[in-house]
């Protein structure tokens, strides 16, 4: 199927930051940081710099939204690259598409800081928004990529420690797999112009050290996942993640929780980042708001 100038243009920009990423970490989370520094957030959208449980975090509100309803965002990038600042303007979507406020939750990278460090911090971001005043139902989990593996890890931690769990949790293309055995990885690997086994595989073991990559905390595909909350997943039909996010939703339909699936055809990695130049980027998010709010009761 041939491609939209706009999707043709997102996988060219694509292109283009890997034919620079380079082996040294601190150089690869710069080529990342500037090149997404061409997608601000919306100038009426309220950012701050914040302390949510000794986590540093950013307050990434659209106007005029209610701010008694939390988004806690964590971005992607492999457990070891990108920021909160990378991903701004997709929360600010995500914020004004689901008519709530939103903190982006800069947690520990890996390789100065490996698992479970980044689990640690999301967790502890969750605990401050309640201790805050913020009500479990008010809040939603959401990420993309790895994030979106540590929206399923916090879950699972709230759970077990008999926390109150969130309203909903939302998987933008999950990384939940460390072992990176899906199918689509070799299926996939052509028409997946960012992402890929090789480079998958060495930031998974930068991020585990010693750890089992078939922790649950770490690889979802291998939890139980009873008693988590309503999940949306949305994955591009044309990602090397593709398989993470079917068998993540196989894996919650047998555990009998409320997971919504829907592959989007040709889409790429975390396709919603690039949402001021692909219309499905900002598709994606307005379903995600509408999900959100039917879910939460938060069209009342």
């Amino acid at each position: 199927m041939a491609h939209s100038p706009q999707l043709d243009q997102v996988i060219g920009i694509m292109r283009d930051i890997r034919s620079k990423y380079p082996a040294d970490i601190h150089e690869a989370r710069a080529v990342l940081d500037q090149a997404f520094a061409s997608y601000p957030s919306a100038a009426d959208v309220t950012v701050f710099d914040i302390d949510a449980g000794g986590v540093t975090c950013q307050w990434i509100t659209a106007p005029d939204v209610p701010q008694d309803r939390l988004i806690i965002y964590f971005h992607g990038g492999a457990y070891a690259t990108c920021s909160p600042t990378t991903h701004q303007d997709l929360i600010s979507r995500l914020s004004r598409a689901s008519g709530a406020a939103a903190i982006g939750v800069g947690y520990r990278l890996a390789p100065e800081y490996i698992f479970p460090a980044a689990v640690e911090d999301s967790l502890a971001v969750y605990e401050w928004a309640l201790g805050h005043g913020f009500e479990p139902k008010n809040i939603v989990l959401a990420g993309d990529s790895a994030g979106g593996g540590l929206v399923i890890s916090t879950l699972l931690k709230t759970r077990d420690s008999a926390a109150p769990m969130p309203g909903a949790g939302i998987c933008l293309s999950p990384w939940i797999d460390m072992e990176c055995t899906g199918a689509s990885m070799s299926a996939n690997a052509d028409s997946d112009v960012f992402i890929g086994y090789n480079g998958l595989r060495a930031r998974a073991q930068s991020y585990l050290g010693e750890a089992d990559p078939r922790n649950p905390l770490a690889s979802a595909l291998y939890a139980d996942l009873q008693g988590l909350p309503p999940l949306l997943i949305h994955v591009g039909s044309d990602e090397a993640l593709l398989d993470d996010s079917t068998r993540l939703a196989a894996l919650g339909s047998d555990f009998g929780i409320d997971v919504t699936l829907k592959i989007w055809d040709n889409m790429v990695h975390v396709w919603q980042a690039f949402a001021s130049v692909l219309p499905e980027g900002q598709e994606s998010i307005q379903e995600i708001g509408e999900f959100i709010r039917g879910k939460l009761d938060w069209n009342a």
